[in-house]
C-alpha cells in the first residue's frame, strides 16, 4: 500500500475568539449537531470532539471555547485551560476567524496558531457575508504574509462553501495511521452529556440577554425505558431573580425551553424523549472549585 492510499488519522483541534462559528463548521463537517451554538460567546465550554471519515481519512476535530482575552472568572480560566489541552499533542490546527473583520483578539490568537508545531490552518469564516467579495483579496495578502507557512481557506461554514476543500486539505496533512474510531461513531461524548448541553443552548438562545453566563445544567436522571427515554436536568443559577427569569410567568419561559430542547433530544436520540426541568439557585457555582473541578473532569 503507497501512501496516496494508506489510511490517515489524527486529532484536529479548531481554536477561534467567541463567535467565530467554530461550533457551526465542527457541526457541518460531521453532518449532526455535536456542539451547541447560539449568537452569545461563550455557548461552548468544554471541548467536544467530533469524528469525520472523508477525504481517505479520519479526522478527529476538537471543538473549543472561545478565547477569553481578559479572563474574569474561575469559569473563563476554565474554558482557556480547555484550550490549551486541546492543543497538546495535536496533529493540526485549524483557526477559525470572520472573513468580514480581523480584530485584535485574533492577533492573541494567531499567536498560539504559530507556536504549534504542526500543520496549520485559518478558516476564514461568513465569507457569505461579505457583500463586496474583492476585499477578501487584500485581506488574503496580508495574512499570508503575517502567517506563514498558515493554509488560508475561505469558507462559510453555515453555507458549506469551502468546507469540502478545508477537509482535503487536512486530511492530506493527517499522519499515516489506522482509524481511532469505528466508522460510525461521530463523537466521544455520551448522550447524557448532549443532554445537557441542548438544555443549556435553549438557556443561551431564549435568556442569553437576560442571563448570559450565569446558568448551568446537571442531568440528575438518564433512563432509557421501553417507551421512552427518560431525562431530569437540574437548572443552576446564581441569584433568585435569574431564577425568576428562567420560570417565566406562570412557569411560561421553562415550559418553552424544555419544549425546544425536548425537541432537540428527539431528534438526537431518534426517539421520543420525557424531559423534566428543575431551576435551583446555586450562588456562586461559577468560582466554586468543586463545581468548576467537576465541569473540567467532563471535559477530559
Amino acid at each position: 500500500m503507497n501512501d496516496s492510499t494508506a489510511p490517515r488519522c489524527g486529532h484536529v483541534a479548531v481554536i477561534g475568539r467567541p463567535n467565530v462559528g467554530k461550533s457551526t463548521l465542527v457541526n457541518h463537517l460531521i453532518g449532526q449537531k455535536i456542539s451547541i451554538t447560539s449568537r452569545k460567546p461563550q455557548t461552548t465550554r468544554l471541548r467536544i470532539l467530533g469524528i469525520v471519515n472523508a477525504a481517505g481519512a479520519q479526522i478527529i476535530f476538537a471543538d473549543t471555547p472561545g478565547w477569553q482575552a481578559r479572563p474574569r472568572t474561575q469559569l473563563d480560566k476554565l474554558m482557556n485551560r480547555q484550550i490549551d489541552a486541546a492543543l497538546a499533542g495535536v496533529d493540526a490546527v485549524v483557526m477559525v476567524a470572520d472573513a468580514r473583520r480581523w480584530q485584535p483578539e485574533d492577533d492573541a490568537i494567531a499567536a498560539q496558531l504559530l507556536a504549534v508545531p504542526c500543520p496549520r490552518f485559518l478558516a476564514l469564516n461568513k465569507i457569505d457575508r461579505v457583500n463586496d467579495k474583492s476585499s477578501l483579496l487584500p485581506l488574503l495578502a496580508e495574512l499570508g504574509e503575517r502567517l506563514p507557512d498558515v493554509e488560508i481557506v475561505p469558507i462559510s461554514a453555515l453555507k458549506g462553501k469551502g468546507t469540502t476543500g478545508l477537509l482535503t486539505a487536512i486530511a492530506r496533512r493527517l499522519p499515516l495511521r489506522e482509524p481511532l474510531y469505528p466508522n460510525d461513531q461521530i463523537t466521544d461524548r455520551s448522550e447524557r452529556f448532549l443532554a445537557a448541553e441542548l438544555v443549556r443552548e435553549q438557556l443561551m438562545r431564549q435568556l442569553g440577554d437576560e442571563l448570559p453566563y450565569a446558568a448551568n445544567v446537571v442531568v440528575t436522571k438518564f433512563e432509557d425505558r421501553p417507551e421512552r427515554t427518560h431525562i431530569e436536568v437540574e437548572i443552576w443559577v446564581e441569584k433568585p431573580g435569574q431564577k425568576a427569569i428562567v420560570i417565566g410567568k406562570g412557569g411560561a419561559r421553562l415550559k418553552e425551553i424544555g419544549t425546544t430542547a425536548r425537541q432537540s433530544l428527539e431528534r438526537l436520540l431518534d426517539r421520543p424523549v420525557f424531559l423534566g426541568t428543575q431551576v435551583r439557585q446555586r450562588e456562586g457555582w461559577t468560582e466554586d472549585p468543586r463545581v468548576l473541578s467537576k465541569i473540567e473532569r467532563e471535559g477530559q
